[in-house]
C-alpha cells in the first residue's frame, strides 16, 4: 500500500486536501494531510516563531508515525511552500522515502530559502528588507482576489475559494526566510512535477528551459524524474481534486513524461537554422548589439529584434547568435533595411526592468548611427521580450513607426508576481497613440501563453487599435524553427513584408 503524506503550502492546512485525500483512500492508498506548526497550533507566540526546521520536523515526525515493518511505500507531497519541509525531511529519512512529488512548486535547492519562490515580488522585497523581524506572522489574503498574489486561482468553485480564505492562517516569517539546508541525500529519491499550466508552467516549457542548457536545470533529465500537467491553476486540490489525485497515484506508480537532455535527440530548436533562404549580409558588433548592414545607399530605416526570455544568465550562444535572430536580422537587411539584435538581461522575472533598460539604450545607440534613418524604427518582439512592448505602446515616440511580436507572452504569468501595471501590454494598447502592431500568433500555442494573446486581443477590439494579427493555424511556439513549413514561410515573409510598409509608408 502507498501512503501519502500531503504538505500544504502558504496560509493553509490539511483541510485543502479533504477531497483529493478522499479520493486517494477510495482507491486503496492511506492519505495523510498535514497541518504544519503555526500561530493556529502552537498558541500564538510560539507558532508565530516556527521556522523551517519546525515544519521539517512535522513532516519527519509524520513518516516516522508510518510503521517500516508494514511495508508501506511513501509518498510525500508538497503543494507551493510545502515542497521545502517536504524535500528537508526526505533529505533526513530518504530511505524511508518513495518519491517525491511537488506541486505547482520547483524542487528548491540547498541554501535557498522559501522566500525566493514567493511570486508576489514586494511581499518578497518586503521581508527580505527585514519587515519579518518585527512581525508575528506574514498575514494571510483577507479577501478571495488576494490569493492571486501567491498564484493563479483558476478552477476555484467560488465557494471553496470563499472557504479557503475563510480559514487561511498567518504563515510565520521563519518559514519563510531560514534557508533549507540538505545534505544530498534526497537527490537519490525519485521526484515527480505537477505542473499547473493555469499557473503559467507546463513541460513543454520546462523542456525549453532545458535545452537552453542551464545547469541548474540538469537534475530535471534525470529519468527518475517525472511530470505531469493539470490544466488549472495553482491549486489543484481545490480545482481538480479528482484529478490530481488520478496524477499522484499516476507518480506513485512511476508514470509521467520524461524530459529529454539539452541536444540529446536533435539539436535544440532555438539553435536550428532559420527556415528562409538569407543574404550573408556584412555584421558590425558593438558591445550589446549587432548590426547587419543591406547592401543600399542612404540613411536606413531599422528593424530592432527583441529576444524573449527569462534566459538564464550562462547560456551560450547568447541570443544575438541565435539563427533564428541573425535569420531575421539578415533577412530585414536583404530587403532594405538596418537588422539589429542585442543581448538584453532577462535573466528571472525580477529583471524586466533592467531589459527594458538594456532595450531603450540599444535603441538610441541604433538611432544615433548616420546609416540609420532615426526616424524610421520598429521594434520586433518575441517570447517572454513581448511584455518589453508595453513602454513602447504606451510612449509611442514619432519615430516608432511599427511594433511586431512573435508568439509573444503578453501578460505577466500568474506564477511570476509582477508587481504594477508596467509591462502590460494589454493596458499599454488603449493609449490613443500607439503605434501599429504586427502580431504572429502560434496557432498550437502553450495554453499559459494563448490566453495572454487573447487577453490583449481582446483590448484591442475594446479600443481600436490598429493591429494585424498573421496566424500560423499548425504552428507551436518557435514556429521558425520547429515546424519548418510553407505554412510557417510564408508567415514570416507576410510580417517582414508589413513591418517594411509601414517604415517605408
Amino acid at each position: 500500500m502507498t501512503v501519502f503524506i500531503l504538505v500544504p503550502g502558504v496560509f493553509t492546512g490539511a483541510h485543502v486536501w479533504a477531497e483529493t485525500a478522499a479520493r486517494l483512500a477510495a482507491a486503496g492508498a492511506e492519505a495523510h494531510p498535514l497541518t504544519l506548526t503555526g500561530p493556529e497550533t502552537a498558541g500564538g507566540g510560539a507558532g508565530s516563531r516556527a521556522d523551517l526546521e519546525t515544519h521539517v520536523a512535522d513532516v519527519v515526525a509524520a513518516i516516522d508515525a508510518v510503521d517500516p515493518a508494514a511495508g508501506q511505500e511513501i509518498v510525500l507531497v508538497g503543494h507551493d511552500y510545502g515542497v521545502h519541509p517536504a524535500l528537508g525531511a526526505a533529505d533526513l529519512r530518504a530511505q524511508r522515502v518513495a518519491r517525491i512529488v511537488c506541486v505547482d512548486a520547483a524542487p528548491p535547492r540547498d541554501g535557498v530559502p522559501a522566500l525566493a519562490a514567493v511570486p508576489d515580488q514586494e511581499l518578497r522585497a518586503r521581508l527580505a528588507g527585514g519587515a519579518a523581524e518585527e512581525a508575528d506572522a506574514v498575514p494571510a489574503p483577507a479577501s478571495p482576489a488576494e490569493w492571486q498574489r501567491f498564484g493563479s486561482t483558476a478552477g476555484i468553485p467560488d465557494a471553496a475559494l470563499a472557504r479557503l480564505t475563510a480559514r487561511a492562517v498567518p504563515q510565520p516569517p521563519g518559514t519563510l526566510l531560514q534557508p533549507l539546508r540538505l545534505t544530498g541525500a534526497a537527490a537519490a529519491v525519485p521526484t515527480t512535477g505537477v505542473l499547473c499550466t493555469g499557473n503559467g508552467a507546463g513541460i513543454e516549457l520546462v523542456q525549453r528551459l532545458v535545452d537552453f542548457g542551464d545547469p541548474a536545470l540538469a537534475a530535471l533529465v534525470d529519468p527518475r524524474v517525472t511530470f505531469f500537467e493539470l490544466d488549472t491553476g495553482h491549486w489543484p486540490m481545490l480545482s481538480r481534486p479528482a484529478e490530481l489525485a488520478e496524477v499522484l497515484l499516476g507518480a506513485a506508480a512511476g508514470e509521467g513524461h520524461r524530459l529529454t537532455p539539452a541536444g540529446a535527440a536533435q539539436q535544440p530548436a532555438h539553435l536550428r537554422p532559420f527556415l528562409l533562404e538569407v543574404p550573408e549580409l556584412p555584421r558590425e558588433r558593438s558591445q550589446n548589439v549587432d548590426l547587419y548592414l543591406p547592401d543600399a545607399p542612404g540613411p536606413r530605416p531599422a528593424v530592432v529584434f527583441v529576444h524573449g526570455g527569462p534566459l538564464p544568465a550562462g547560456a551560450r550562444p547568447t541570443p544575438r547568435d541565435w539563427p533564428v535572430l541573425v535569420g531575421y536580422a539578415r533577412c530585414a537587411a536583404g530587403q532594405g533595411a538596418m537588422g539589429v539584435t542585442l543581448d538584453h538581461r532577462l535573466h528571472d522575472v525580477a529583471d524586466y526592468e533592467r531589459a527594458a533598460a538594456d532595450v531603450a539604450a540599444a535603441v538610441e545607440r541604433v538611432r544615433a548611427d548616420p546609416r540609420v534613418a532615426a526616424d524610421r524604427v520598429a521594434l520586433w518582439f518575441f517570447s517572454g521580450g513581448g511584455l518589453l512592448m508595453a513602454d513602447w505602446l504606451r510612449t509611442s515616440p514619432a519615430w516608432l513607426r511599427c511594433v511586431a511580436a512573435c508568439y509573444p507572452v503578453l501578460a505577466p504569468l500568474p506564477n511570476w508576481g509582477l508587481p504594477g501595471r508596467r509591462f502590460r501590454p494589454a493596458d499599454a494598447v488603449a493609449h490613443a497613440g500607439a503605434p501599429p502592431v504586427v502580431l504572429v500568433r502560434a496557432g498550437r500555442e502553450a495554453p499559459e501563453i494563448a490566453v495572454t494573446v487573447e487577453e490583449f486581443l481582446t483590448a484591442v477590439g475594446r479600443h481600436g487599435a490598429d493591429v494585424e494579427v498573421v496566424d500560423v493555424p499548425h504552428g507551436r511556439h518557435g514556429f521558425e524553427t520547429v515546424d519548418v513549413t510553407e505554412e510557417s514561410r510564408e508567415a514570416v515573409r507576410r510580417a517582414m513584408r508589413s513591418v517594411l510598409a509601414r517604415l517605408t509608408a
